[in-house]
């Protein structure tokens, strides 16, 4: 499948607009900007894998919380590009070493597994923090929101582009046989164990950059907080609301519930997650395909009454 000139256009538009946010939002707003581009990071992320398999991983918040501790520790003594590129490759350095077992397993044991091991690493950190009597970690002299939200823009486009490729090459045809029917995909030719994962890899390189520039923006750090098992169950519930195993899905979940989110908390703090869930309901029962196939069974019925 090529790449139109509208959708490169539209992509385009969208990166500029997003840059000079900073220069004509209040900090408001460029919060909320940042917010969308975090989390959209994160879910394109996670769709590389999970998306394009149909393997459900709750531990997305490991990579995030992996980086966050590199860049936390490096803090002011190496550079925040190279810090940055350190969380990356320590998180994909991570997801090789465990993704060779963990990729064996399938269906819920994998959703469990994934989440048991974000918990263990967790528990880990803390203990070795503990020994070292440490129980959080302040920042000074952290790059001011404009800074952060620039670099969220690079990570936002840069997993953008990641997920686009993967979708659109013979690698993302083969990840895809999986998610049908992996048994027939191997019998095909498909080296299921390495797809899976380099997908692996590949969806934690960019979390664990992010949650090294997320720390930062925090300037604050604690491994109950940098490993919220709430990180990844978000970035699962924005890809189901978005729908689809392509960049365009996890871009409309990520915006729709980033902007329901802040209406909820500013006037019904008090019912936000009993109206997500039932909202996450509603979507699994009536929008299976997400906002992303909506969206696609609308323009067809609308260009087939045009016709």
């Amino acid at each position: 499948m090529n790449v139109t000139l509208k959708e490169i256009t539209v992509f385009v538009c969208l990166i500029l607009a997003s840059a000079v946010l900073p220069f004509v939002a209040q900090d408001y707003a460029i919060g909320v900007g940042l917010a969308i581009l975090m989390w959209l990071a994160l879910t394109q992320s996670w769709a590389v894998l999970s998306s394009m398999t149909g393997y459900i991983s709750l531990g997305q918040v490991v990579f995030y919380g992996i980086g966050s501790y590199v860049v936390v520790v490096t803090w002011q003594w190496m550079p925040l590009w190279l810090a940055l590129i350190m969380a990356g490759a320590i998180s994909a350095l991570f997801a090789l070493v465990v993704g060779l077992p963990v990729m064996r397993v399938r269906g819920p044991y994998f959703v469990i597994l994934t989440f048991g091991l974000a918990e263990l690493v967790k528990y880990s950190l803390m203990a070795i923090e503990a020994k070292m009597g440490i129980s959080s970690r302040l920042l000074f002299g952290t790059p001011p929101i404009e800074t952060i939200y620039w670099i969220v823009l690079v990570l936002a486009v840069a997993s953008t582009l990641l997920l686009e490729t993967v979708h659109r090459s013979p690698f993302g045809h083969g990840l895809r046989s999986l998610r049908e029917n992996e048994e027939a995909a191997e019998t095909l030719g498909v080296p299921v164990a390495r797809y899976k994962l380099i997908a692996f890899i590949l969806s934690a390189i960019i979390p664990g950059m992010v949650g090294g520039v997320m720390a930062l923006r925090s300037s604050y750090f604690e491994a109950t907080q940098a490993f919220d098992p709430m990180i990844s169950i978000t970035v699962i519930v924005m890809a189901i609301l978005g729908g689809g195993d392509n960049a365009r899905g996890p871009l409309f979940g990520v915006i729709f519930l980033v902007i329901l989110s802040e209406l909820l908390w500013t006037n019904a703090p008090q019912f936000y997650m009993i109206i997500l869930g039932i909202l996450l309901i509603v979507f699994v029962v009536k929008l299976p395909n997400g906002l992303l196939g909506w969206y696609r069974n609308y323009k067809h019925r609308a260009q087939g009454e045009g016709s």
